[in-house]
């Protein structure tokens, strides 16, 4: 029996370790998705950074007004008789397409030289600007982004015009003048030079009237994705430093915004000379060109490269060198470390002699001076709730736990119905399920229960052992046997056999008997039989049973009393009158009365059973010692 109590506690405490470390392995906080090899550190950060940045717009609307050119004759008159001689002299060809594309290049050298603004004026309604890059900072709308994004010089803005809205005047001046020429077939190079001298003319006489300026971010609509469904939402221009090389930010406010997906705010020291820096913004080349379709214009490009160095301009204003490619349009975009925080913002890249964007170098400005320009406004850069749960989905996603990514996917639209990814990552976890691909663990609530069922079945098992000890110690302890013979229950003697001695077997040495005093429960049986009365002490020998002493060959006295035991008892405990026996050393053995005969009716009452127990401690309790 031992060895089972053992083998069943083994069982059940195995068990138990087994469910405790099931539950702790569930309720332990999962692993960071960004520790899967699978999934690289730029596709988290493109996942998660994304939402939170945004295309913006600057836009400046009005009516040009450029004058009509007119030819001072006498400038001209000069300009001919100097390539006459130039012709003579072989210094130029002689032919007369030659000859005029010299005279253009002469007169868009020096164009007030050559003309003149004269009446009509020409006027033309244009819109001008350019795309930029911005990133949540608030859920409430506030954006940073650089401030060259926001504002123009009045000689930048001209220029923009002038490339933009004064083609059209540009191209019929041109075709007006060549049109004079008799007798030349222009070609594409005569065709350039006349025309560049208009654009030099009309350039340096425009004006702008009626001017308005606008900014704004392109937001998706309801229903998720940054698609044709963009539309530009107004923002407001709260504060703007100097544009580059000084302190180029600025901060915009959509109003009427919440929950909006946002990135945090790092440290200067999050990185130094050779960590890898992300950047995160439209590049213009895709944006500006007519090839690609709205949905890729509006799609984030993320590029990455190397911290090269911390530079001063000559403003005292720090920059980040970084070899991360930056194209135009990626001005104003948040640029960040490995662990997913901003630690500047793309300002600048370097310029050819040509003036073309180079990829070498980019410069970047430190999140310390983004964290001065915000504190100046008191605006605190927070998560949203957003952000939070689409991370926590994300991961989830990036895990292959797709059943535990759909809710919190579902979630994020509720709480962001515009977010731009959230849809396609919906969509994508439910074909994952739907193809058997969904690796999430069980919830922890069943392992929960499953360890507070095998913590149940423990404590059963520790009750149910320890009722089986009860029992064995029970049963070891002899209880009294109750005789049928007259239809009565007659205890037997309560004695235990280390209590006895071994008495000598000769009839000088038997005990004398003795009878216990009789109360008058005791006196008469259910069948009117009397009892012995007091002093009779019969003078059988000791342990020995005789015919003619009551007993018959079976062992059995006269009223149906077995005095056979199994070895334990030296003496026998009942003399033939049914009184206890006396041991040599004056000990008595005694026994409980007995009882009636059981009634035909109803059981005894319990409080007469308690009654007549009473009794007998009372006449024990008075019982004389032997004779000596």
């Amino acid at each position: 029996m031992n060895g089972y109590f053992r083998t069943l506690i083994r069982g059940l405490a195995a068990s138990a370790a087994i469910a405790l470390l099931a539950v702790a392995a569930a309720t332990a906080p999962a692993a960071a998705a960004d520790g899967d090899e699978n999934v690289s550190v730029g596709t988290l950060l493109a996942a998660q950074t994304h939402p939170a940045v945004q295309l913006t717009s600057l836009t400046f609307a009005g009516e040009v007004v450029v004058p009509t050119a007119d030819v001072r004759q006498s400038a001209l008159n000069e300009l001919v008789s100097q390539i006459q001689v130039l012709v003579a002299a072989g210094k130029i060809p002689s032919d007369e397409p030659s000859m005029y594309k010299y005279m253009f290049k002469r007169m868009a050298a020096d164009v007030n030289k050559y003309l003149v603004p004269t009446a009509p004026n020409r006027t033309v309604e244009a819109r001008v600007g350019g795309m930029c890059t911005g990133w949540w900072v608030t859920p409430d709308g506030y954006m940073v982004t650089g401030a060259h994004c926001v504002e123009m010089s009045d000689e930048e803005l001209s220029q923009t015009f002038a490339q933009q809205a004064l083609q059209k005047f540009n191209e019929e001046d041109a075709k007006e003048v060549i049109s004079g020429l008799e007798n030349v077939v222009a070609d594409e190079e005569l065709v350039a030079a006349a025309q560049q001298v208009y654009i030099n003319f009309n350039s340096a006489h425009m004006k702008l009237e009626n001017l308005q300026k606008s900014l704004s971010v392109l937001q998706s609509l309801p229903g998720g994705g940054v698609d044709k469904t963009a539309k530009e939402v107004p923002a407001e221009l709260v504060s703007v430093g100097e544009s580059y090389p000084g302190k180029d930010f600025a901060l915009l406010k959509v109003n009427n915004q919440q929950n909006l997906p946002t990135v945090p705010l790092g440290d200067d020291a999050d990185v130094q000379t050779g960590n890898t820096l992300y950047i995160s913004g439209f590049p213009g080349l895709v944006t500006n060109t007519p090839f690609f379709s709205i949905e890729s214009k509006l799609d984030p490009a993320m590029t990455e490269g190397p911290y090269n160095a911390r530079r001063t301009t000559t403003e005292g204003v720090p920059y980040i060198q970084t070899q991360a490619p930056s194209y135009h349009g990626n001005s104003g975009g948040p640029v960040f470390s490995r662990e997913g925080k901003v630690i500047g913002m793309l300002i600048a890249g370097t310029v050819s002699d040509g003036g073309e964007a180079s990829e070498n170098e980019s410069f970047v400005l430190p999140v310390s001076i983004i964290k001065e320009k915000l504190n100046e406004k008191n605006i605190k850069p927070s998560a949203s709730l957003t952000t939070t749960r689409y991370n926590e989905a994300l991961d989830a996603f990036f895990a292959k736990h797709y059943k535990d990514a759909l809710p919190l996917f579902r979630e994020v639209q509720t709480l962001h119905p515009n977010h731009p990814y959230v849809a396609k990552y919906i969509t994508d976890s439910q074909q994952a399920i739907s193809n058997g691909k969904d690796e999430s663990p069980q919830p922890i609530w069943l392992w929960i229960a499953i360890g507070a069922g095998v913590l149940i079945l423990i404590g059963g098992g520790f009750v149910l052992l320890a009722t089986l000890r009860r029992r064995k110690r029970t049963s070891a302890t002899p209880a009294p046997s109750y005789d049928r013979a007259h239809g009565g229950a007659y205890p037997a003697a309560i004695s235990r056999q280390d209590e006895r001695q071994a008495w000598p077997q000769t009839p000088q040495h038997a005990p004398q008997r003795y009878a216990l005093p009789q109360g008058p429960s005791a006196q008469s049986s259910s069948s009117g039989q009397s009892a012995p009365s007091q002093g009779q002490y019969p003078q059988q020998q000791y342990g020995r049973q005789h015919n003619q002493q009551g007993y018959d060959q079976r062992g059995y006295d006269q009223r149906g009393y077995d005095q056979r035991e199994s070895g334990r008892r030296q003496y026998d405990q009942y003399d033939q009158y049914g009184q206890p026996n006396q041991a040599p050393d004056g000990a008595t053995q005694y026994v409980r009365p007995a009882p009636q005969a059981a009634p035909q009716g109803p059981e005894r009452n319990v409080a007469d059973l308690e009654r007549e127990v009473e009794e007998l401690r009372r006449r024990l309790g008075q019982r004389q010692p032997p004779d000596a």
